[in-house]
């Protein structure tokens, strides 16, 4: 990472006064060849692209996620086509951040330093790994730093005064708040009480907070864009997929569609 792109890519939407679209996918759904079109679609809205990695026991996933995954692996997905996938959106946005998703199986099967050389030689700029805590995440942590890769560390309404301390201490590039107990796609929780959970974690980190978990309509994207800085939406996404299984054509069409409204919702120049 030559340049801190995810550093760049917040003060841009600071600039613009607005939150940063964070989207999601999990690369190779539904087969390698329509994932990088989808990929492409994602990142004309997209400040970020998170690029999941396929797995078998995503346990952090809600059902459209988990069946993201299936999709993929059931289409032959291996690593080398995630990599693929990254360098492909790396290529067609040079400015842009790219974060990969996933478990810690897939990283500690390829070895933590040959899958951080991967991840870096794909362009991306950071890595979140939802089942590595930070108490255990030395090993992990050094391979990322030296590929220059951003450690993104994860933050739930349930996290202990002391996991956020440590979370805020050891993590780089943002901070993923989680706004529900619960898995991906669920009911998100009560916007006055997520604000109150993000102001928190600004007093303890200089870092951006971005919200993810549950968050499906423009409106709760809007309300969320207000104070966080940047919003994470992957079930929305994914879902596109599903509903449109077979045609690819209305695939592509209907997540363009998602992720523009989504990207409105954003902001409007009345962020502080």
């Amino acid at each position: 990472m030559s340049l801190d792109r995810l550093q760049s890519c917040f003060e841009r939407c600071k600039a613009e006064s607005r939150a940063a679209l964070v989207g999601y996918l999990t690369a190779g759904d539904p087969n390698p060849a329509t994932s990088e079109k989808l990929l492409h679609v994602l990142a004309k809205s997209a400040d970020i692209i998170e690029i999941g990695m396929p797995f078998s026991d995503p346990m952090a996933d809600g059902p459209s996620i988990q069946a993201a995954s299936e999709r993929s692996l059931a289409a032959g997905t291996k690593m080398h086509d995630v990599f693929h996938l990254c360098l492909s959106v790396r290529k067609a946005r040079p400015e842009a951040g790219i974060v990969l998703m996933g478990y810690a199986n897939v990283a500690y099967a390829m070895g933590y330093e040959h899958f951080a050389e991967q991840a870096a030689l794909a362009g991306a700029d950071g890595v979140l790994i939802v089942d590595i805590p930070p108490e255990e995440s030395g090993d992990f942590d050094a391979a990322l730093k030296a590929h220059a890769l951003h450690s993104i560390r994860l933050v739930a309404p349930t996290s202990s005064v002391q996991r956020r301390e440590l979370a805020a201490k050891t993590a780089s590039g943002f901070i993923y708040y989680v706004s529900l107990t619960g898995i991906t796609g669920a009911e998100m929780g009560a916007v006055s009480d997520i604000r109150t959970q993000v102001d928190s974690l600004h007093n303890q980190s200089g870092l951006p907070i971005c919200v993810g978990f549950g968050i499906k309509t423009v409106e709760q994207a809007r309300s969320v864009a207000a104070f966080a800085d940047g919003v994470v939406i992957g079930s929305h996404f994914v879902s596109c997929i599903a509903e449109h299984a077979g045609n690819e054509s209305a695939m592509l069409a209907a997540l363009d569609k998602t992720c523009a409204a989504m990207r409105a919702a954003m902001g409007n120049g009345s962020k502080p």
